[in-house]
Order: C-alpha cells, then structure tokens, then sequence
C-alpha cells in the first residue's frame, strides 16, 4: 500500500487502484494531478503491475479542477506535470490498460480524467457533465477532444455547449461506458475486468493501444499504411516477441499460455 494524503495506491494480483481521497468532491489541484501521475507512472514501470483501475471515494468521482486553488492563485492554465490534468489526461504513452470505476459525480475535469481511461465501469448512481461552459471555460483537459470520438457528435457537442448532467443509464446507452453496476458492486465489477485484461498478453495490449492512438480517425486503408509502415515499436516487439509463440503453443498444447511480456 502506497499512500499521500490525496492518492491511496493498492497493488493486488497484478491490479493498481488508484483511489482519489480529497473530501468532499475529490476535486484535482496541480499536487493531487502530481500525484495521480506518480501513480500511474508506477503503474507503467512496474512489470508486475498489469491493469489500473482508477476510482474516488464518497458521493463525487472527481469534481475536476479544484476552483478553490483558483481563488488562491493557481492559474487556470496551471502546469499540472508530465501527465496533464489529472495525471493521466495526457500521459499518451501508458502502455497498460486503466478502468475508471466512476463511483458518482464526474464532472468536468472529472469525466475528463474518466474519458482518459480505456474503459469506464459506472455506478447506477454516477452521473456525467462538462460544466466549464457555465463558468467562461471549455473542457481543455481532453474533454472537448475525446468526447466526440465516445459518442455521436450531436450528443457530445450538446453536452459540451450546455454542460447538462448525463446519467449512467443513458452513458451505457450511448456506449459512453462498458458497463454499468450497483454502488456496492462498482469495484467487484471493475475488479472482474480487470482480471480479465490481466490474463492477456501485455505486449498484445500495449501494441493495440499504440495502434488505436495512431490511426484513430484515419480511413481503414490509411490505417493499414500505419501498420505496415513498420513505425510502431510496441507492434513491431508484438510480432518479434516471445510471447507471440507462446500463445498458439498454449492453445495447440490445450493450457494456459503464460506470458513473459517479451
């Protein structure tokens, strides 16, 4: 267990939770986006590390950016580190899959950090909003970005020009989330997922993240030139690795394959 007074760290079978602990409403000044990205650093260098879940505590996910180190100078175009806001809203380069498990209010800097994520788990009781609109700002962490990619964009353009709240109900709908649970069984569902990705091969998942990150929307042939341009070093060390072989050996031998990650 790794602990600053905003950022709780768990490491379990290969699983990293990364709790947001700042009553009341989890909101992300440049100290706590330092720490978030302390902890998602460790979740990359550290091999035995697999899967991220990142999570808060108590009636808010993240309330975003914390308007009280406004009124106390921190400005609104603050350095929040390597990471961006949040740690995580501009770490391009974490290999390793993170689930947001979004315990309630997301809201903007918030559902920024959640969008962030590779997959979202939502409580039945969380809700979304980009709300900076309401207070002279946009969503520049990532939302105003990434939210026309999760949902069609008449939708994301109506959130982002009203900043209205989305439930979890209609998240799901949209396929803004993958799944959608009870309060009580938010962090089992996540943990589930997380599994899951924890038992395939890391290489294969660090090479599909590169691959996603670099076509993302260019045409299906345009794509293709990408990959076959041999300029991605996470699939060019999927297809050379060890692991590659280990896999169909596995299947053709009728056991679990074993990764290496090399």
């Amino acid at each position: 267990m790794h602990t600053t007074d905003a950022v709780h760290c768990h490491a379990e079978a290969g699983v990293l939770t990364i709790t947001l602990n700042r009553p009341k409403a989890n909101a992300i000044n440049v100290p706590t986006s330092q720490a978030l990205y302390a902890a998602f650093a460790r979740l990359q260098d550290d091999p035995a590390l697999r899967v991220g879940i990142i999570t808060g505590t108590g009636r808010f996910f993240s309330a975003g950016w914390d308007l009280g180190s406004a009124t106390e100078g921190e400005a609104v175009d603050a350095d929040h580190g390597p990471g961006g806001f949040a740690g995580l809203t501009e770490f391009f380069t974490l290999s390793k899959p993170v689930i947001a498990a979004v315990n309630g209010l997301a809201m903007g800097g918030g559902f920024e950090l959640a969008l962030a994520a590779d997959l979202i788990v939502a409580s039945d009781t969380a809700e979304f909003a980009l709300p900076e609109v309401k207070l002279g700002l946009m969503a520049d962490s990532g939302g105003v970005l990434r939210l026309p990619q999760r949902l069609p964009r008449a939708i994301a353009t109506e959130l982002l020009l009203t900043g209205r709240r989305m439930g979890a109900a209609e998240a799901l709908r949209w396929g803004l989330v993958n799944q959608v649970a009870p309060p009580d069984q938010l962090l089992p569902s996540a943990w589930a997922l997380a599994q899951t990705l924890a038992a395939n091969a890391p290489l294969a998942q660090a090479a599909i993240k590169e691959v996603l990150r670099h076509t993302q929307g260019l045409a299906v042939q345009a794509g293709y030139q990408v990959l076959r341009q041999q300029q991605l070093p996470a699939y060019r060390a999927m297809l050379r690795s060890e692991d590659a072989a280990e896999g169909p050996r596995a299947f053709g031998e009728k056991r679990p394959p074993h990764w290496r990650g090399v």
